[in-house]
């Protein structure tokens, strides 16, 4: 059972495999770096930053149901209302593990390197 859903990419692709592969292959090559600089955001106690990494991968963390919207938005709200980063390491935490095994599952499932 894999943790991602591609469902909206299904119907984004409207039945078009080659474009599907593309949209996976732009997720594994966007996400994984996007995460791991929102981590060095964080670690580094840089709000602002962690936030746009965060916003921006939201749209994409969406596409690919990984239900994580909860997480985005505690790091968000510590950019955007300033608020106390005590849940923001742990919010960091499930979306850098959630993307880490949808990425090795999607590259298993469309044989990509």
């Amino acid at each position: 059972m894999s943790n991602y859903n591609l469902s909206e990419v299904k119907e984004m692709a409207g039945g078009d495999d080659d474009f599907m592969k593309v949209v996976v292959q732009t997720f594994l090559e966007e996400i994984p770096p996007d995460v791991e600089a929102m981590n060095d955001a964080i670690s580094n106690d840089n709000p602002t930053l962690a936030y746009q990494y965060a916003h921006k991968m939201k749209p994409n963390l969406q596409l690919f149901g990984l239900e994580l919207m909860e997480e985005v938005k505690v790091i968000e709200s510590w950019a955007k209302a300033g608020k106390k980063k005590d849940d923001v390491p742990e919010a960091a935490t499930k979306i850098t593990k959630k993307v880490n095994v949808a990425s090795i599952a999607l590259k298993r499932d469309f044989e990509l390197e």
